[in-house]
């Protein structure tokens, strides 16, 4: 199996470095990923300016190249510039949760979103922002759980989030904000901070917000297309 990997906290993060060792057990693996942290940058592209392409093998048998751009456009160069083709996408370990509603800011998702948009099913890691031990501790189980499973057949993009604690598995769906933000203001600047919470709770054990809270780890399929198909289907016949 040919995986390339990718992540937003940049090519020298320990959660990259974690993911690729493990990720070696599994098949040949590519490494495509930011020069600097992209955190934020959800599925943007740059195509305003050259980009900056290095290779440096940091991984012994495994091809290694830092890109000044986003995580989605070291996709892109990965599959389009390098005109190559792999059978998986694997985006992170991100120190952070992607959750919820916040799912779309994530350059971690963002990148598996690219992924699926070229045709190449991908899966998105994230753990406790201060410590990889979840990491360590369930990233073998939550992926064989989806292979195992065949879960790539059921849907091509998969946002798995992995907490310290117990670590059972829950397949689960997106649940409210989990991001409060505040600007504060520096002169003529702001900075932009917040903190993490989780907006609502409805009671429902297959929010993801909620299950990693509990120390599940949460297995959210994803898609990338924005049309509102129920909608469509009321509204479709309006203009005949």
């Amino acid at each position: 199996m040919r995986i390339l990997i990718t992540n937003d906290d940049g090519l020298y993060a320990d959660g990259i470095a974690l993911l690729v060792e493990w990720a070696k057990t599994k098949g040949e693996v590519t490494v495509v990923a930011p020069k600097v942290e992209q955190s934020g940058k959800s599925h943007a592209i740059d195509f305003t300016r050259p980009i900056e392409i290095k290779r440096v093998d940091l991984w012994e048998g495994v091809r290694s190249y830092y890109m000044d751009s986003t995580p989605a456009d070291c996709i892109r160069f990965a599959v389009l510039g390098m005109k190559e083709r792999y059978d998986l996408i694997l985006s992170g370990i991100n120190r952070g949760f992607n959750l919820g509603k916040d799912i779309v800011y994530s350059g971690t998702a963002g990148a598996i979103f690219e992924g699926g948009r070229l045709g190449i099913p991908g899966i998105a890691f994230s753990t406790d922002p201060t410590t990889l031990d979840g990491a360590r501790a369930h990233l073998d189980r939550a992926y064989n759980f989806i292979m195992e499973n065949n879960l790539l057949a059921e849907s091509m993009l998969y946002n798995v989030n992995m907490p310290n604690a117990h670590g059972e598995i829950r397949i689960t769906k997106q649940g409210g904000v989990y991001f409060h933000d505040e600007f504060t203001y520096l002169g003529d600047d702001i900075w932009e901070q917040g903190g993490y919470i989780i907006q609502d709770n409805e009671g429902d054990d297959t929010l993801d917000t909620d299950s990693v809270r509990d120390g599940f780890v949460s297995i959210t399929p994803l898609v990338s297309g924005r049309t509102n198909y129920p909608a469509f289907e009321k509204i479709k016949d309006i203009c005949k």
